[in-house]
C-alpha cells in the first residue's frame, strides 16, 4: 500500500531529500491531530520517535521526573520496568528517552523487523498508558520521596532524579549552562529548569505530576517520526488502529513563545561550589552571551555553526586567542545551542578573576569590532564550511544511528513550526550559499547585526564559594531535621511505614504473566556468524629499503579514506608517560615551521575531513596473564581519495615541524588540558574512578592512567602550577619524544577505503616514511608486545578516597581474575547484563538511588563495578561484596535467560560505519583476537545456561578478593569512612 493510500492520515507534505538520500513526508492524522513525519531510504537500523512539547512551568524537574515514569510500566505492559526488560531482551541499537529544555523524546532503533516492532509497541504504550496513574510509587522512586527507615533515624530525600540533578548541579559547567539559558529567557519556560533543580524538586506533588502527564502526553501535542527501510504504510496503519484512532483532538497550549528582545543586556552573578582546598583565585567563569535569531532561519543556524569555529572554537580563532593574550582565564571555551527556538551563542573564559569582567567585555568587543572593519579570516569561514559539510555528507555519529540524530535534528524546526521539518536537513544548498558569501562581507554583518548591535544578551559570572556544598548539605538537613521534629508521632510512623512500602514495591517480585507480555526473540533467531574483518596485511618498501606495514581494511568509504599512523610506544620509559600524554596533546594545535597553529588548523580543515591524535594500548590476549601491551600514539585523519595525499602532508607537518620550544603556547595549552580534564572528573567520575582503581594492579591501566587519567592530571597541574621551573625539563623531553617516537621503525600505517582509494596512500606511506626521525634502534616488529617488558611499569595499590565538591559519588571496585588463574569465557558477557539491569540496578539505581551503575569484563581478566552520581558509598560497595552469594543462588527461567542473552548480543552486534568497521578489524588484529575466538565467545554467549551464570561468582570473588578501590566524591562523605581508604586527597587543587 501507498502511503497516501492511509486514510487515517493526510499527507501534507512530500518531498526527495537528496542530502541524505532519502524521501520525507510529512503527514497529520485526522481524528488525534497527531504530527507524524517519515524518512525513507535503504537504512536497515530503523529509528522511531515519539516525542512531546513539554515546557516546564518551574524547575521541580516535571517533565524530566515523568521522562522516566512513563518508562516504569503501562497497560500492556505492567511490570515495573518494562525499559530494563526491553535493554535485557532487546537486539536494539538505540533505547533510551531524553528531557530537553522545551520537548521530552522517546527514541528507539533495531535492525530487526519484529524486534523494532516490539520496541514501537512498548514506547507507544508507556507514554500514553503508564501505571503512574495506579502506583504511586514510581513518582517517589523516580522522582523524590522522604526516606526515613526508623523513627529515630535521620529523614532524608530519596529518588533518581533527586539525585541525578543533585550530581548535575555539581558541575560548574552545568551551573553556568543553567544561568545562562534562564536568565536570556525569563518571560518563557526556559526560564525554568527542566532537569529539575534539587532545591525545587521536593516540592513537586504527585497530582502536580499526573495533570502534566494528562496535559501534554496526548496525541494532538505529538510529534511521531520514523527512519528508515521498512513498509511506512503498514506502521502508520498500526500506530493508527492501536493508539492514535483511540483519542479525539485536544486543544493543547504547549507553544514554545519567543522571549521578547532586551533594550539592554543583563550582568549576572552567582555562586558554584569548590572544595574546601581550592582557591577561590583564578577559579571564576566569565561568559558572554547573545541570542541569535531563532532555529527557524537555515542560514542562520548554519552561518553561527561556522563562526563558532572561526571565531572562537578552532585553535588560534581570534576570539580564544585575544582572551588568552590578554590574561582572561586559562581557557576559553564557546558553544553555539541551536537546539532551542531562540539559539545562544556564547564566549566563555573559565579560570578568571571576577575583577577581569570588564576587560573580559572590552577583549570580545573591540576584537569583534576589528573583524568587521578588517575583515575575518576568509581561509577560517572556508575551513569551517568545509568542515561542517564533510559532516553532514559522512554522516558519521560514532555509536548513534544516523536516523536518531537526524530526527533530533528535524526537531529543532518542525518542533517550532509544524510546516518547516525538513529545513535542516537539506543543508547542502546552504553550505553553498555560505561559500559565496565568503567573500561579500555577509559573516561581517552577522557579527555586527548578531554580537555588536545585538542587545538580547547577557554578561554572566559564576564565582566559587568553598564549602558551599557542605553548607547546602547542613542546611538542608537542618530543614530536614526541623520538619521532622514539627511532626506528630503517628506521622513519624507514617513516613517510616512509606519508606518501607516503597521497599516492598521495589523489592516484590513481577508476575510471570506480565513479563511474558513482552515479546522475546527466540535463541535461534540470532546468527551464530561474526561480523566480517576486513584485514589485509601487507608491507610496503620504501626507495630507501625501508619496510613498512600496512593493515588495509578494504570496505566501501563513499570516497573516503580514512589513514592512521601509529607509533609504538614500547621504548618510552614509565617516568616519561605522562609527557607522552602532554604530547598528544600539544601536536595540531602549536605552531609548526610552515604554519601558526591557527594557519595550520585551518588548512587541514580546508582539504581534509580533520586530523587527530590519540594513545591507544593493544594486548596480546593469548598471553593475557603475561600482562604484557603494545602501546601507541596514533595519528588519524580522513579526507576524500584526492586529497589523501594532503592528509599525509599536513600529518608529516605536526610531526616533525611541530615548534615545541613555544613556552607561551605549552603554558596555554597545559592550562586548557588542566581545565577539560577538571571537567571530566565532574562528568564521567566513574569512568575516571575505575581506571584509577585498575592502575593500582593493571599495568595497561597505568598506562592509561598516567597518560589520559588521574596520574596524568597530577603531572599536568604540577608543571601547570611551577611552569618556569619545569619548562626548560618539559620542552626537552618533548623534543626527545618526537625524535625517539615518529621513526619509520615503529610506524604502523591502517587503512580503510575501497580499492580506488589505494594509490593515494601506498605514495604517502613511502614518502612519509622517508621524512621521519632517523633511529638507530633496531625495528620493532609490527604487532608484536614483548618489547613493553623491557620497561615494566610500577603499580602501587593505594585505595583513594579523592574528595570533590561534588553532592554525589563514583564508587569504583576493581581486580582482575586471571591473576587468580581463571580464565575468560563468553558467559562474563551475559553477566555484565544480569548485573547491569538485575542485581545492581535493582540494589545501586532502584533502591539505591544513584543515577547508574556499570560493569565491565575483558579478555584479559581486568574487571570493576562502578556506580554513577551515587548518593551512598558503603552501601554500595557492600552491595558489591554480596555479588557473588547472589550469583551462588541465582535462578532464572528459560525466558529470561534468553533476555539476557539477547541483550548481550545486541550490544555486540551494532550496525557500523565504514570507519568503525576499518577500526574493530585494526583493533582485533592488534590484541590478536582471531576469527575463531570470536565465534567461540559468540557460541559461550548463545548458550549460557544459568549454571554457567553460577559458576561466575568465583571469577567475581576472585576480582573482589583484589580489595582495589577508589571512590570520587562528596568531600565530607569521602572523609566520614576514612577506614575504608589507603589515603584521601583532593581530586582538585
Amino acid at each position: 500500500m501507498e502511503i497516501k493510500d492511509v486514510t487515517a492520515y493526510e499527507v501534507l507534505e512530500e518531498r526527495n531529500l537528496e542530502g541524505i538520500h532519502s524521501k520525507g513526508w510529512l503527514l497529520r492524522h485526522k481524528k488525534s491531530k497527531a504530527r507524524v513525519l517519515l524518512i525513507s531510504n535503504d537504512d536497515e537500523n530503523k529509528v522511531f520517535n515519539i516525542g512531546f512539547r513539554t515546557p516546564p512551568a518551574d524547575s521541580t524537574g516535571l517533565p524530566h521526573i515523568l521522562e522516566h515514569s512513563v518508562l516504569c510500566g503501562s497497560r500492556d505492559f505492567p511490570v515495573k520496568d518494562p525499559f530494563v526488560e526491553l535493554v535485557k531482551g532487546s537486539l536494539n541499537t538505540f533505547l533510551n528517552a531524553m528531557t530537553y529544555p522545551d520537548k521530552t523524546v522517546y527514541p528507539v532503533a533495531s535492525c530487526n523487523d519484529a524486534d523494532f516492532q516490539n520496541l514501537m509497541h512498548v514506547y507507544m504504550d508507556a507514554v500514553f498508558y503508564p501505571n503512574i496513574y495506579q502506583h504511586s510509587e514510581i513518582f517517589r522512586q523516580e522522582g523524590w520521596s522522604y526516606k526515613l527507615e526508623e523513627s529515630d533515624g535521620k529523614l532524608e530525600y530519596n529518588g533518581v532524579v533527586y539525585n541525578e540533578m543533585k550530581g548535575a548541579f555539581s558541575s560548574p559547567e552545568g551551573v553556568l549552562d543553567r544561568v545562562i539559558l534562564n536568565s536570556l529567557f525569563p518571560d518563557t519556560c526556559y526560564a525554568n529548569e527542566s532537569g529539575g533543580d534539587p532545591e525545587d524538586i521536593p516540592s513537586l506533588s504527585y497530582e502536580q505530576f499526573l495533570e502534566f502527564h494528562r496535559t501534554y502526553y496526548h496525541p494532538s501535542n505529538s510529534y511521531i517520526y520514523l527512519y528508515g527501510d521498512m513498509d511506512m504504510a503498514e506502521k502508520l496503519i498500526w500506530l493508527d488502529e492501536n493508539y492514535l484512532s483511540h483519542f479525539e483532538e485536544l486543544e493543547i497550549n504547549s507553544e514554545i513563545k519567543l522571549q521578547k528582545p532586551f533594550k539592554q543586556m543583563l550582568d549576572i552573578s552567582r555562586k558554584y561550589s569548590i572544595a574546601s582546598n581550592e582557591s577561590e583565585k583564578e577559579n571564576t567563569y566569565l561568559s558572554y552571551n547573545k541570542v541569535i535569531g531563532t532555529s527557524l532561519d537555515e542560514k542562520l543556524y548554519l552561518a553561527f555553526e561556522i563562526l563558532d569555529y572561526a571565531l572562537l572554537s578552532a585553535p588560534g580563532a581570534p576570539l580564544k586567542k585575544a582572551l588568552i593574550d590578554a590574561g582572561i582565564g586559562k581557557d576559553v571555551m564557546g558553544s553555539y545551542d541551536n537546539g532551542i527556538r531562540q539559539p545562544i551563542f556564547s564566549v566563555i573564559a573559565k579560570n578568571a578573576d571576577a575583577s577581569q569582567k570588564e576587560e573580559f567585555v572590552q577583549v570580545i568587543e573591540n576584537t569583534l569590532k576589528e573583524i568587521v572593519k578588517n575583515g575575518i579570516d576568509q581561509k577560517a569561514l572556508a575551513a569551517g564550511i568545509n568542515y561542517n559539510e564533510f559532516r553532514f555528507r559522512e554522516a558519521d555519529f560514532g555509536g548513534y544511528p544516523k536516523g536518531l540524530m537526524y530526527g533530533l535534528q528535524i526537531f529543532d524546526s518542525w518542533l517550532y513550526d509544524d510546516t518547516k521539518p525538513f529545513i535542516h536537513m537539506e543543508a547542502l544548498p546552504t553550505f553553498e550559499f555560505l561559500k559565496e558569501q565568503i567573500p561579500k562581507g555577509y559573516f561581517e554583518q552577522l557579527i555586527q547585526t548578531w554580537l555588536l548591535d545585538n542587545t538580547h544578551g547577557a554578561i554572566v559570572m559564576i564565582e566559587p564559594e568553598k564549602g558551599r556544598t557542605a553548607r547546602m548539605d547542613r542546611e538542608l538537613q537542618e530543614k530536614l531535621d526541623a520538619y521532622k521534629a514539627g511532626l506528630s508521632k503517628e506521622e513519624v510512623e507514617k513516613l517510616v511505614a512509606d519508606t518501607k512500602e516503597l521497599k516492598e514495591y521495589q523489592e516484590a517480585e513481577e508476575r510471570q504473566e506480565d513479563l511474558e507480555r513482552i515479546p522475546v526473540l527466540a535463541r535461534e533467531d540470532i546468527s551464530r556468524e561474526v561480523a566480517p574483518v576486513y584485514n589485509e596485511k601487507k608491507k610496503i618498501v620504501t626507495e630507501s629499503g625501508k619496510e613498512i606495514p600496512l593493515i588495509y581494511h578494504p570496505v566501501e568509504t563513499n570516497g573516503i579514506g580514512y589513514l592512521s599512523l601509529f607509533f609504538s610506544l614500547a621504548d618510552v620509559k614509565e617516568e616519561m608517560l605522562p609527557y607522552v600524554g602532554i604530547l598528544q596533546s600539544v601536536l595540531g594545535v602549536i605552531d609548526t615551521t610552515n604554519y601558526d597553529y591557527g594557519e595550520l588548523f585551518n588548512e587541514i580543515n580546508v582539504h581534509t575531513g580533520g586530523i587527530g591524535t590519540s594513545l591507544e594500548v593493544f594486548t596480546d590476549v593469548t598471553k593475557a596473564k603475561e600482562r604484557a601491551f603494545a602501546p601507541y600514539i596514533e595519528v588519524k585523519g580522513k579526507a576524500l581519495y584526492p586529497e589523501v595525499s594532503t592528509l599525509f602532508c599536513m600529518m608529516q607537518e605536526i610531526m616533525k615541524e611541530s615548534r615545541l620550544e613555544d613556552e607561551k603556547r605549552l603554558k596555554e595549552i597545559l592550562a586548557m588540558t588542566k581545565s577539560r580534564l577538571e571537567m571530566r572528573f565532574q562528568s564521567s567520575g566513574h569512568t575516571v574512578s575505575a581506571l584509577r582503581a585498575l592502575s593500582y594492579d593493571s599495568p595497561i591501566s597505568k598506562f592509561k592512567d598516567d597518560t589520559d587519567g588521574i596520574g596524568f592530571y597530577q603531572t599536568v597541574a604540577r608543571i601547570t602550577g611551577h611552569f618556569e621551573e619545569e619548562k626548560e625539563t618539559l620542552i626537552q623531553n618533548l623534543k626527545n619524544l618526537v625524535a625517539q617516537i615518529f621513526t619509520a621503525d615503529h610506524l604502523l600505517v591502517s587503512y580503510t577505503s575501497a580499492a580506488d582509494g589505494m594509490d593515494p596512500v601506498l605514495t604517502g606511506i613511502k614518502q612519509i616514511a622517508e621524512h621521519l626521525f632517523e633511529s638507530d634502534a633496531s625495528g620493532k616488529p609490527e604487532g608484536e608486545i614483548e618489547e613493553q617488558e623491557k620497561n615494566p611499569l610500577h603499580c602501587v595499590k593505594r585505595n583513594e578516597g579523592f574528595q570533590t565538591s561534588s553532592k554525589v559519588q563514583y564508587v569504583a571496585r576493581t581486580g582482575n581474575f586471571m591473576t587468580h588463574g581463571l580464565s575468560y569465557h563468553g558467559a562474563l558477557q551475559v553477566l555484565k547484563v544480569i548485573l547491569g539491569y538485575e542485581y545492581l540496578w535493582q540494589n545501586v539505581r532502584v533502591k539505591g538511588g544513584a543515577y547508574g551503575c556499570m560493569t565491565s569484563f575483558n579478555r584479559i581478566g581486568d574487571s570493576y563495578f562502578v556506580s554513577y552520581r551515587d548518593p551512598n558509598l558503603e552501601k554500595t560497595m557492600k552491595i558489591y561484596e554480596e555479588i557473588p552469594a547472589y550469583l551462588r543462588s541465582f535462578t532464572a527461567s528459560d525466558r529470561d535467560m534468553t533476555k539476557f542473552v539477547i541483550g548481550t548480543i545486541s550490544n555486540i552486534d551494532r550496525p557500523m560505519t565504514p570507519c568503525t568497521k576499518g577500526e574493530r578489524s585494526l583493533n582485533l588484529y592488534l590484541n590478536h583476537v582471531s576469527e575463531e575466538m570470536l565465534l567461540q565467545e559468540r557460541k559461550e554467549i548463545l548458550e549460557t545456561t544459568v549454571e554457567d551464570i553460577r559458576a561466575m561468582a568465583d571469577r567475581i570473588e576472585a576480582v573482589l578478593s583484589d580489595e582495589e578501590i577508589c571512590v570520587i566524591g562528596d568531600e565530607e562523605k569521602v572523609a566520614a569512612q576514612k577506614e575504608m581508604f589507603g589515603e584521601i586527597r583532593q581530586l582538585v587543587g
